[in-house]
């Protein structure tokens, strides 16, 4: 049966959604302060709509969103309540704004990544920092480095996800007949997509199916692997297609690849909390890494309230 495992973790929540072992669902939400999904917040309207259909917000705080719809008479400077509907989207070079819409809700933050969790229905198993460590075993660590690398094994063939400012790209290789290497890739994908929590525009390109046939067995494929909501084109004859997921929140790929400093301090954090005593003293750790832990106290606060005693994490030199 399915089960969350949780862990409340330094400077970030942790949460899988496990089942025969592996996981088939992850996220993380750090302590940020952040805008999240589903936070209903004062704001003013600081930009009429342009050509897209969009105004813009200022948020309690300073923080900008973008606002669809913009209710008719609405002046700019005019306050007013708005739900957020997608957080902000790291992007390279352009990161996307979070997205807002009008609301008559009171005031209220959104549920926390714990109390999304107890809502869903699914059991949830609370993970402390001793004792077995059951993410790694259902394999965290590997979830993470793929997350990183986007590259996403599987049987007969490698994944290979890539983010771009239009959708996430997931290619399909393999050296297995195309119609096998198409359906199992598919499965894959969809797997992969669920695993990450991938949401927007994605494109899966598979190998070239001239055979209409083939094309309906991946997308049969696709389909049984994947969950709903979403919607998807056939695939065509050169074996692309595409499939549309809501988007609340940052992708575990896009969370990771766009800061990973931040991602190995906190792999390094969890770590060390797990180390038995009385463990070293200091451990090293890369110069950005070790710099980024120095500059939050309260991180290393925490790691010594939990082990029982403080440990130095030092620069490597490169």
């Amino acid at each position: 049966m399915a089960e969350w495992l949780y862990e409340d973790g330094i400077g970030e929540e942790r949460a899988a959604l496990v089942e025969d072992g592996a996981i088939i669902e992850a996220r993380i939400d750090r302590d940020d302060n952040r805008i999240r999904a589903g936070d209903v917040v004062a704001a003013r309207l600081k930009r009429k709509a342009g050509r897209a259909g969009r105004g813009e917000v200022e948020l309690q705080g300073g923080a900008i969103a973008l606002l669809a719809p913009v209710p008719s008479g609405l002046t700019e400077g005019a306050p007013l309540t708005v739900e957020i509907v997608r957080e902000a989207i790291p992007e390279r070079g352009n990161p996307k704004l979070p997205l807002a819409r009008p609301s008559d809700e009171p005031i209220r933050p959104a549920p926390a990544l714990r109390e999304s969790l107890d809502e869903s229905g699914i059991p949830v198993r609370i993970i402390p920092p001793h004792g077995p460590d059951l993410l790694e075993e259902a394999g965290w660590s590997e979830l993470l480095e793929q997350a990183e690398s986007g590259l996403v094994p599987f049987a007969g063939g490698l994944l290979r996800i890539a983010l771009t400012p239009a959708m996430t790209v997931i290619d399909v290789d393999g050296e297995l007949l195309p119609a096998e290497l198409a359906a199992r890739g598919a499965a894959a994908a969809a797997q992969a997509i669920r695993r990450f929590d991938i949401g927007g525009s994605i494109g899966l390109d598979l190998p070239t199916l001239p055979d209409k046939r083939a094309r309906q067995a991946a997308a049969d494929a696709l389909d049984a692997a994947l969950p709903q909501p979403f919607e998807r084109t056939a695939v065509n004859g050169f074996g692309f297609l595409q499939i549309v997921r809501r988007r609340l929140r940052p992708s575990l790929m896009e969370l990771i690849q766009s800061d990973p400093v931040r991602a190995g301090a906190f792999a390094l954090l969890r770590r060390l909390e797990r180390e038995p005593l009385p463990g070293p003293d200091s451990v090293p750790a890369p110069a950005p890494v070790a710099r980024l832990i120095a500059s939050r106290p309260d991180w290393s606060a925490d790691l010594a309230r939990r082990r029982g005693r403080a440990i130095r994490i030092e620069a490597t030199v490169s």
